[in-house]
């Protein structure tokens, strides 16, 4: 049976009073929790939205806590704010705390994602205070769990995106541009183009999807132009795939698995890793890096440049892009994102049920999910 908890009425306060604690904030000026856990509740008396996010240095995240502060502002809707600095165990904490203070909805992008009992874990204590729950961007349950937490909760949704849909694009994105330069890319003309894949987290759907699709779509569009499929750089490997092992999807990560793979993958030895394609953008980033470390990717014109593929379209891979030093990448809109997020809290702030009006989203109908709202994709096109 699921569980049903009567409809909260919250009166919205548009003026917003200062909070004391490292973790409150107000409408004009938003301040971070910290990871000091002792701070007194202090309890709010107006409507106060709660927002955790699972680090605050990753760039397309970055994007989307801009661009949802702005929308909650002009909302009129106060809130606080967390930084888990991608610790689940100090999210779980944060949430405790917001809570404790007099949220009135959690707004969580989730650090452990693709885990059905750490989002159960959150629902739950949102539920045994009649608060709903959005959760954003990072998956919160298993691939094969769809519904286990969305379904059995009330008002508890997802923002988020279909996770097959940015790999497809990707991978289309990727044969495209190969069938297109074929020979250039092919460095030392074998007849095979030789990659190797960078994967966020291993439980996250949307990183699960992105590596199979990226590579399945190019290679369908190869094989119909007569080429051959791709060639994963390490015939040793099984995964096919160099894994964060952080789960940050940190540029960090890929440029130092890239430094470690030109000790033995290089043009000299005439294996030279030819495509490179990433998760997000965050991991191209790094990748481009370490290719300019050795000589590559310097810029239009000017050196060899290894194509590099990323998703997010974030500020700084559209910059390289329009340098020369990476080749594509995929929207994955940020300001779409925190627009759906803001107008779910606005309905609860206004006692309105949580999806009143939102029926132009696309909803994951595979798995019968109307609380899984889907901001579509698209591939970047310059301008």
């Amino acid at each position: 049976m699921k569980k049903v908890r009567s409809k909260r009425l919250c009166i919205c306060l548009l003026s917003c009073l200062a909070v004391i604690g490292t973790a409150a904030c107000s409408q004009s000026q938003p301040q971070t929790q910290t990871d000091d856990q002792n701070t007194p509740a202090v309890k709010t008396d107006h409507y106060t939205a709660a927002v955790f996010y699972y680090d605050y240095t990753d760039e397309y995240i970055a994007s989307v806590r801009s661009k949802l502060t702005r929308d909650l502002v002009n909302a009129g809707i106060p809130y606080m704010e967390y930084d888990a600095a991608s610790g689940q165990s100090l999210q779980n904490g944060q949430i405790d705390d917001a809570i404790s203070k007099g949220a009135d909805i959690l707004i969580v992008n989730i650090v452990q994602s693709g885990s059905t009992d750490a989002a159960d874990a959150i629902c739950l204590k949102a539920y045994r205070q009649d608060i709903p729950v959005i959760f954003f961007n990072r998956p919160v349950e298993a691939d094969g769990d769809e519904g286990v937490v969305l379904d059995y909760y009330k008002d508890v949704a997802f923002v988020g995106t279909d996770p097959a849909e940015g790999g497809h694009i990707q991978g289309t994105m990727i044969g495209n541009y190969l069938k297109d330069h074929y020979s250039e890319v092919d460095l030392n003309g074998d007849g095979v183009i030789s990659y190797t894949l960078f994967k966020g987290q291993a439980a996250n759907a949307e990183a699960i999807y992105r590596t199979k699709y990226s590579v399945e779509d190019a290679d369908a569009i190869l094989e119909e132009a007569g080429h051959p499929p791709l060639k994963y750089f390490n015939e040793k490997s099984v995964d096919k795939f160099q894994l964060d092992l952080t789960g940050k999807w940190s540029a960090s990560a890929a440029h130092e698995y890239m430094m470690s793979n030109f000790a033995g993958y290089n043009e000299e030895n005439g294996n030279m890793i030819e495509l490179i394609i990433c998760n997000n953008d965050n991991m191209a980033e790094g990748a481009v890096k370490a290719l300019q470390a050795v000589g590559y990717n310097l810029g239009s014109g000017t050196c060899v440049t290894i194509p590099v593929f990323g998703v997010d379209a974030t500020d700084a891979a559209r910059q390289l892009i329009a340098e020369g030093k990476m080749t594509g990448t995929v929207v994955q809109d940020a300001e779409g994102m925190a627009e759906c997020i803001c107008r779910l809290t606005t309905n609860h702030e206004q006692g309105l049920d949580l999806l009143e009006g939102m029926e132009e989203y696309e909803r994951d109908t595979e798995h019968g999910l109307n609380s899984k709202l889907y901001i579509p994709y698209e591939e970047y096109v310059p301008e």
